[in-house]
């Protein structure tokens, strides 16, 4: 059997890197609580029509163009 270690055992974080792990879990709550909500309404209601959608190419072109905006050039 695997010993867990023990509240003692374990390193504290400076309060800093503390709120920011925890806002890193609120955003990825929040971001699962919306994903969970639009799977919970295609149970309901079904796929949307095809024309209101937007295709998976643009939107991966979209995100590639945002990351490569927060990325500096290089020479």
């Amino acid at each position: 059997m695997s010993e867990q270690p023990t509240p003692t055992d374990r390193q504290q974080l400076e309060p800093a890197a503390a709120d920011a792990v925890r806002a890193y879990a609120a955003r990825t709550r929040e971001q699962a609580d919306q994903f969970a909500a639009v799977l919970e309404d295609i149970a309901e209601n079904g796929l949307p029509p095809v024309e209101d959608c937007t295709p998976w190419e643009d939107l991966r072109e979209a995100h590639l163009a945002r990351l490569a905006a927060q990325r500096p050039a290089v020479a």
